[in-house]
């Protein structure tokens, strides 16, 4: 699985934090949740914290949930 990558924040006067991807705004943050993501941004690798607080990043099932036979129509 490829690391994320592309994610940047910037933190505001007003202590709003807002994420984007690849330009676009992924997620704003504020009070505590913005807090708690700016003390996990700095003890760790920024990119996975930041894919990790706006859902882009993938869980590793995928190629399981391919084979289920739910998902395998026309396929045989």
């Amino acid at each position: 699985m490829p690391r994320p990558s592309g994610f940047h924040y910037e933190q505001r006067g007003d202590g709003t934090v807002t994420i984007t991807h690849r330009g676009r705004s992924a997620a704003t943050l504020r009070g505590a949740r913005a807090g708690t993501f700016l003390s996990e941004v700095e003890s760790g690798d920024a990119q996975l914290v930041m894919a990790r607080w706006t859902g882009a990043y993938r869980f590793g099932n995928e190629r399981q949930a391919r084979q289920h036979p739910r998902n395998r129509s026309g396929r045989r």
